[in-house]
């Protein structure tokens, strides 16, 4: 049987390269919309190569807490990425959320 943070690493792992997810609609694909906070869990213990950067907050807040960098690590792997962000420092969620379809099979290098 899978533990939820395997679950919600299969979810963030299909995130594309450019695009972003938020925590409940990663909880939502991993099996239950009430893990928004599970998640966060989840990603603080991700292994090292999981494409955590692409997940923000409802508002398209980066964490305050990324990594060991912190949150101007995380804008900054998303620019790379070139994923926009608004004047207020939010990830442009209407532009770059992914739908939660497929994505292609090196979509999510970095």
């Amino acid at each position: 049987m899978e533990s939820s943070f395997q679950k919600i690493y299969q979810v963030v792992s299909r995130i594309p390269c450019g695009r972003t997810a938020t925590y409940g609609q990663v909880a939502a694909l991993a099996g239950n919309p009430r893990w928004a906070r599970v998640v966060g869990y989840a990603l603080h213990a991700a292994p090292p190569d999981l494409p955590c950067h692409r997940v923000v907050n409802r508002e398209g807040r980066t964490a305050d807490a990324f990594r060991a960098g912190g949150q101007d690590w995380q804008r900054i792997f998303l620019e790379e990425e070139g994923v926009p962000f608004l004047p207020d420092g939010r990830v442009d969620l209407a532009r770059c959320q992914w739908d939660g379809g497929e994505a292609p099979e090196n979509g999510n290098t970095k």
